[in-house]
């Protein structure tokens, strides 16, 4: 593999989309619930609202998460994971796993 070009590299696709400090939690956050964007935002002590809304719109975008709009007074939205983000739920653990041992 050319060291030069990691744009192939499918750890590189990875660590683009979940690398980011901030997307981890918040997908770790989503694991095992859906969650709106306050509950998300008073999970993740010290997130801004713009990186948390930044970031649910580039998990959307790339399939990960899916937002859901109810019209309603107040507008509530809620986030979930896909099947695409919960797969992501194994590789999670094994870090879990391999970062207790460290």
């Amino acid at each position: 593999m050319n060291l030069e070009d990691h744009s192939n590299c499918s750890i590189s696709k990875t660590l683009k989309i979940i690398g980011s400090k901030w997307t981890m939690l918040i997908l770790h956050l989503l694991f095992d619930e859906t969650l709106r964007f306050g509950q998300l935002q008073k999970s993740l002590n010290g997130i801004s609202p713009k990186t948390l809304s930044q970031r649910l719109k580039e998990l959307e975008k790339d399939g990960i998460i899916k937002k859901e709009v109810y019209i309603q007074i107040p507008l509530k939205v809620e986030y979930s994971l896909t099947a695409k983000g919960q797969s992501l739920k194994e590789i999670f653990s094994k870090m879990t796993e391999w970062g207790s041992t460290i």
